[in-house]
């Protein structure tokens, strides 16, 4: 623990993301085993790099309150998992239409729209197969609360699906505030905060500290989706690894787009100022969702 206490934020993010990717090789089927081209797809966009934020919050959340990585990996992974798979889903020629990402072409310019629309479906069946399949430390509660805490998160109520269709349909709208909120609380946020809830969970968190966890993912969530509206208007493919300026183009609801992009620079910092006082109630061992929130704002892709 010493170790990792002297690495900065950078050093801490990029030694966890490794340990999630090796997670993540053992919880998929080798591109070997038929279907050999689904296998492929969904290994070409699982892990194709990215940050691991979702992951990496699970873990860092557990440590904080004293459970050990062995328990909180699978969740972690299977977290990652739905992440991806919306990805691939977000990606399509129904949805966004995108032919890079992470730097690389999409799943569906690599495999074809029906195999990635495959992929994306297996990632998020083979998510709830890991959760399932791993209870915590044994304890069955708590794995199944860690399940109904997941599919909330990534279903349609206030919640990943029911983002994007929210997304979808404000596409070239006038779209107020509120909406704009909603859409980026549900479609990115949701799975941020739910990342964070079930590291407390596993740990065996008390109500309160669960509250104060979804509190600050909440927070950190919009936080990150507001920066990512920043960096399509400011960044470049190389720093992004996808296509800056499609949302613009596309007339869709950012942050830049209804309240400029000044302002949106305040509401990001605004967040994580918010986010880092919540993860301070945890006390000392929650230092590093301080620095996570801070790093949200502060990245570059």
């Amino acid at each position: 623990m010493e170790a990792i206490s002297s690495q900065t934020i950078e050093e801490y993010l990029t030694a966890r993301a490794r340990e999630v990717n090796e997670g993540l090789e053992s919880l998929v089927p080798s591109e070997t085993v038929p279907p050999q081209t689904l296998h492929r797809a969904m290994r070409y966009s699982l892990m194709a790099g990215g940050k691991r934020l979702r992951p990496v919050l699970v873990i860092t959340a557990g440590e904080a309150l004293g459970v050990g990585l062995r328990d909180l990996m699978p969740a972690a992974c299977a977290i990652e998992m739905i992440h991806t798979y919306s990805l691939i889903h977000d990606d399509l020629p129904a949805m966004d239409d995108d032919d890079l990402r992470r730097g690389r072409p999409t799943c569906h310019k690599a495999f074809g729209e029906a195999i990635a629309i495959l992929a994306g479906d297996a990632l998020l069946t083979q998510a709830f197969n890991v959760l399932s399949s791993h209870a915590p430390a044994g304890n069955i509660g708590r794995q199944i609360r860690v399940i109904r805490e997941v599919a909330i998160a990534a279903g349609t109520v206030d919640a990943l699906i029911g983002g994007q269709v929210a997304d979808i349909e404000n596409e070239r709208q006038l779209v107020d505030p509120s909406t704009l909120e909603y859409i980026h609380r549900s479609k990115t946020g949701a799975l941020i905060r739910a990342s964070v809830i079930v590291g407390g969970i596993i740990a065996g968190a008390s109500e309160e500290q669960l509250a104060t966890l979804g509190w600050y993912g909440e927070k950190i969530g919009l936080a990150f989706q507001v920066a990512d509206d920043i960096l399509d208007v400011t960044s470049t493919s190389e720093a992004m690894g996808k296509t800056p300026g499609k949302d613009q183009a596309a007339q869709k609801a950012t942050y830049p787009a209804v309240h400029g992009l000044e302002a949106s620079r305040v509401r990001a910092s605004e967040l994580v100022e918010e986010a880092v006082d919540t993860a301070k109630q945890l006390g000392a061992p929650a230092f590093r969702l301080q620095q996570i929130a801070r790093f949200i704002v502060a990245r570059r892709s």
